[in-house]
């Protein structure tokens, strides 16, 4: 199985160990995975703020890099979604484009969908509050959020459960937004930093000690908020928990 592996600029840039922890995952799985060096920034960014001129180009070189594989798999929900339900606007009529879409997964996504993954040789001793972020739950359906009818389910809690000696703490607003959305936290940052707050709060009541994410965006959002309340809190990727990495600073 040919995969292409597909890492947003933000985690290119600040977060590589979340990018090689997603690499060490599908390689543990057999799968045979390409990074294509020459690969871009999705457009996401262009096309929430309106600039959907900057956004197209951006989008058909993703087609044209990541058309061939069998699979597109990206540790970013946010990613994953622009391709899926926002690409109609600038690549819709380009041959593959459908194909794209349709092969293109967020990294538990296509653990949960595709590999069907049962198991996971990983051991995390920490309490670990999940934030579901808003693009997993309410584009990528990764999960149930609270406006929605029908069971209750989560491909990401799903995979976590799978680690030995984790504890996953119960929030008491499990699906509420962080306040970082972007272009959103820049425009709006008294709004955004509220919001978040809100979140570090809940995440407090519950005894989180590490709180875990499928996206580094929303991490970086709280993670930032962490650091200047100096809250006794960590922030990792869930594919660094998957992949069965520590904490900074814990010996393996």
């Amino acid at each position: 199985m040919a995969v292409g592996l597909f890492i947003p600029c933000y985690i290119d840039q600040f977060y590589p160990d979340v990018a090689i922890a997603t690499l060490e995952i599908l390689e543990r799985h057999g799968l045979e995975v390409a990074y294509p060096a020459s690969q871009t920034c999705c457009g996401q960014p262009m096309a929430n703020s309106g600039c959907v001129d900057d956004a197209r180009p951006l989008a058909v070189r993703f087609l044209e890099l990541f058309g061939d594989y069998e699979y597109v798999v990206a540790p970013s929900g946010s990613c994953v979604s622009m391709v899926k339900h926002h690409y109609e606007d600038h690549v819709s009529g380009l041959a593959g484009f459908q194909e794209l879409k349709d092969k293109t997964y967020e990294l538990c996504e296509f653990m949960t969908d595709v590999l069907c993954v049962e198991t996971i040789d990983a051991r995390f001793p920490y309490r670990v509050g999940l934030h579901e972020s808003c693009h997993g739950l309410r584009e990528l359906r990764m999960g149930k959020s609270s406006e929605v009818a029908g069971p209750n389910f989560s491909k990401t809690r799903r995979l976590l459960e799978m680690v030995e000696e984790i504890e996953l703490c119960d929030l008491q607003r499990p699906d509420e937004c962080c306040g970082f959305g972007g272009t959103f936290a820049i425009n709006e940052e008294a709004v955004s930093c509220l919001m978040g707050l809100d979140r570090l709060a809940d995440h407090e009541q519950a005894g989180t000690q590490v709180i875990t994410a499928t996206d580094m965006s929303c991490l970086m959002h709280l993670g930032g908020l962490i650091s200047r309340q100096k809250k006794p809190i960590h922030m990792l990727h869930i594919a660094q928990i998957l992949a069965g990495g520590r904490l900074p600073g814990e010996h393996h």
